[in-house]
């Protein structure tokens, strides 16, 4: 073979192996998240799929649901997800048990977690609350209902064993309140809308009444974000980027949580829908950051988790309560703070 043809075959083989290395490079990586559906905090999820956001930077989504946080923190033991949103409960426990990260903070739901009762018994229990003394609390155990519910309970100066607690799931909770079942009943919205529009129930007391804060956590498995700490970080700047967009088009947004609800089974007003945005707080990139902030010693993070750690331990759901520095960790939000693209990305409204 003459020189000029070997020095043709290099080259297309040298082009062959750049576009080759290229392709793989662009080629988006796998990430498993995880939620559950019909869910404020997780309505970012299906904005950002529906936007296309996700490959953007990278990131190839396979998704996995459950009905709540405890068999969904259960789940990691298997890895058959890497990173995801669940309530601040179950993200203590997973902490615990799994080794799992909260790497950030979905929102603000001390409101939306509330004690619910029934449209018969309202008026006597709003004039006197401690009314409740002695009545059946249908609740998921474990959860941040039940936090918000025992919170109200210490407000009104009563103890959990002062009240007959019914440990159900939330479908199961909604379909006794409507039928005329129960009472009372721990609930996180939209099933608190549910039980509002369908049964007439009120709201008689929220986690924000009874003094709790009740965070939203942005989690992932310990040895997954070790491993892949770039994925996290994108996997962080999709989320942040979805609130951005929907706080700067509220009625599209409202339009996508319609949908996005109704794919989970879950059918309330727009009245209420607007009231899920209203009465629950969400964090940009500046914010995420400043409440996980260390510097002048524990972060508002911290004394949330650790409240929360602390009544766990009341339930006899944890033994010890964790130092909260062992799995909140503002390290992948830093990640995204500290590279430009990705925190240009992360603060866009379009």
């Amino acid at each position: 073979m003459n020189p000029r043809a070997i020095c043709t075959l290099a080259a297309a083989g040298l082009v062959t192996l750049t576009a080759a290395t290229a392709a793989q490079a662009q080629a988006p990586n796998e990430i498993k998240i995880s939620y559950q559906p019909a869910l404020y905090w997780a309505l970012p999820f299906y904005v950002a799929t529906e936007k296309n956001w996700w490959a953007e930077v990278g990131l190839k989504p396979v998704f996995s649901t459950f009905p709540a946080g405890v068999p969904q923190i259960a789940a990691s033991a298997s890895k058959s997800w890497d990173v995801g949103g669940t309530g601040s409960v179950p993200a203590v426990l997973g902490a615990v048990r799994f080794g799992i990260k909260t790497i950030g903070l979905t929102n603000d739901e001390s409101a939306a977690n509330a004690l619910m009762v029934s449209k018969d018994l309202a008026a006597k229990l709003q004039a006197d609350p401690k009314a409740v003394k002695g009545r059946t609390i249908l609740l998921t155990a474990n959860s941040t209902g039940d936090y918000a519910v025992q919170s109200c309970l210490k407000r009104w100066g009563l103890a959990k064993s002062d009240v007959t607690i019914k440990n159900m799931g939330q479908a199961e909770i909604i379909s006794a309140l409507t039928s005329g079942n129960a009472e009372l009943a721990g609930l996180w919205a939209p099933n608190t809308y549910t039980v509002q529009e369908k049964a007439g129930a009120r709201q008689l007391c929220s986690g924000k009444d009874g003094g709790a804060v009740v965070p939203g956590a942005l989690i992932a498995r310990g040895d997954y974000a070790e491993q892949h700490p770039a994925e996290v970080a994108r996997f962080l700047a999709v989320y942040l980027r979805a609130w951005q967009w929907m706080k700067a088009h509220p009625a599209d947004a409202v339009a996508m949580m319609k949908k996005f609800y109704e794919q989970g089974g879950v059918a309330v007003g727009e009245a209420s829908m607007k009231q899920e945005f209203a009465t629950r707080p969400t964090y940009d990139l500046a914010q995420q950051l400043a409440h996980m902030d260390r510097a002048r010693g524990n972060s508002d993070a911290d004394v949330w988790f650790g409240q929360i750690a602390i009544f766990m331990r009341g339930t006899g759901a944890i033994q010890t309560v964790p130092p909260t520095a062992d799995f909140v960790t503002d390290a992948y939000m830093k990640r995204v703070q500290a590279d430009p693209k990705l925190r240009a990305f992360a603060g866009m409204t379009q």
